[in-house]
Formats: C-alpha cells, sequence, structure tokens
C-alpha cells in the first residue's frame, strides 16, 4: 500500500483543524459579548447593603424570566418564587432569619462575637424580596434523579445565579440569605406540603459593589487556586475539604 506524501498528509490535518476552527467560530460569541460574560462573572457579589429606592420598571420580570430560563434535571422547572410583597411579611421574614442568626452564632466554636457583626441580610432594606421554593411533587421526576435526587435543588440553584448574572449585569444588587428555618418560612407563606424554601433572595439599588467578597476581606473564607479544586483521572492524594475559618 501507497503511503501519502508527508506533506499531503499534514495539509489533510491541517484542513481538519482549520474545518473545526471554522465550526467553533461560527458558534462562537463576539468577543466583546464573552469579555463581558466573564466580567460578570468575575463581579457578582452577595450583597447585604442596600440603597433606597426601586428596580427599574420591568426588570424584576426579567430577572425572574432569566431564572426560568435556567437548565433543569429531566426538564422538571422545580424552581417557584414567591414574591413578598407586604411589609407584615417581610417583617416576619426578617424575625425569622434573625432567630437562625441568634442560633448560629450559638453554634459556631468559635468568632460568635465577630460574627454577630456580621450583616446577613437585606430583608427590611432591599427593593424587593423573593422567596425561593422546591416544589410539592417533585419524587414523581425520576429522570436523571433517581440516584441523585437533589439534583432538583442543583437546577434551582443553577436558576438562582442566571438571575443574580444578570442583576449584576444591570447594576442591581442580590442577596441570597440562607439564614432561616425552612419549615418557618413554609408555615409563613402557606407553601403546600412538601414544597421546601431554599433561598431569601434581596436585590435592589446598591451604593457599590465590593471589589472583594465581604467575607473574604473579613477573613472568613478566600478563593482557593483552582489546582486545589481540579483534578485529573482521579481524586488527588491527600485533597480534602475547604477549611473553615472558626
Amino acid at each position: 500500500m501507497e503511503r501519502a506524501p508527508a506533506d499531503d498528509a499534514g495539509s489533510a490535518g491541517g484542513r481538519s483543524i482549520d474545518r473545526r476552527c471554522r465550526v467553533l467560530s461560527e458558534h462562537r460569541y463576539p468577543s466583546a459579548d464573552v469579555a463581558a460574560i466573564e466580567r460578570v462573572i468575575r463581579e457578582r457579589r452577595d450583597i447585604r447593603q442596600f440603597s433606597a429606592g426601586q428596580l427599574p420598571e420591568g426588570l424584576l420580570g426579567r430577572l425572574v424570566e432569566a431564572a426560568h430560563r435556567a437548565p433543569s434535571v429531566g426538564y422538571m422547572q422545580p424552581w417557584r418564587f414567591v414574591r413578598i410583597a407586604t411589609s407584615s411579611n417581610r417583617e416576619a421574614l426578617w424575625r425569622i432569619v434573625d432567630q437562625e442568626r441568634m442560633a448560629t452564632a450559638a453554634s459556631l466554636p468559635t468568632r460568635a462575637a465577630e460574627f454577630l457583626k456580621l450583616k446577613i441580610d437585606g430583608i427590611r432594606e432591599a427593593a424587593e424580596v423573593l422567596v425561593v421554593a422546591l416544589m410539592p411533587g417533585r419524587e414523581a421526576h425520576i429522570f436523571g434523579r433517581r440516584t441523585l435526587p437533589e439534583m432538583d435543588l442543583a437546577s434551582t440553584a443553577c436558576a438562582i445565579q442566571n438571575m443574580w448574572l444578570l442583576a449584576r449585569a444591570e447594576g442591581v444588587g442580590l442577596g441570597w440569605v440562607s439564614f432561616f428555618d425552612p419549615e418557618a418560612v413554609a408555615s409563613l407563606l402557606e407553601m403546600p406540603p412538601g414544597s421546601h424554601p431554599v433561598a431569601i433572595l434581596c436585590l435592589g439599588p446598591v451604593a457599590e459593589f465590593p471589589p472583594v467578597p465581604v467575607l473574604e476581606t473579613q477573613g472568613w473564607g478566600s478563593r482557593l487556586p483552582l489546582d486545589e479544586v481540579l483534578f485529573e483521572d482521579r481524586w488527588r492524594a491527600g485533597a480534602g475539604g475547604t477549611p473553615t475559618a472558626y
């Protein structure tokens, strides 16, 4: 059998690479758009301090729409959003959060006093407050969840991240509050059996977006280097969990 000349083989390989590059370039966003996506990911912050004012007209709907565009396991779309519209519900929600704040402080082995100085929510000040919950009847959805039932929660986290990134791009702060007793929140909002609240989202105008996450500047953690979270072929020997700061 005759072998192709080296130059021809090289040319064929080069053409194949060129074709792949063209296919990639056809689907790739413009460089400015890619840079904007990377920027909003870098500059997203978990906000607790809000300024006075309301969201621009129509933005809340767009934020919920962005969340609703998230991927979900088995296309089950497990997320549900409850807008907290009355001051009485806001105050009741804040009391539930504050109760858990005190319980968390009592549970910390160290730094309880420092923790109590942290502002952990913006429920009273934010322009909008949403409670995000998992829907009832999730056990009927087996597709993608037979061995990993927690994928409904993972899907809902994707929805929240979509909202978070669009909010940052619009210059609006968003803070995810997880200090609460789910049963107390479910009772307050008259949620049906089987539903499960997983997040309180505070949204509104802000004076600034901190250049570094507040918990990092106050010594509660730091961004891990990539080689501590990315392994190849197998778990890296000796690699453990993220250490606590308390």
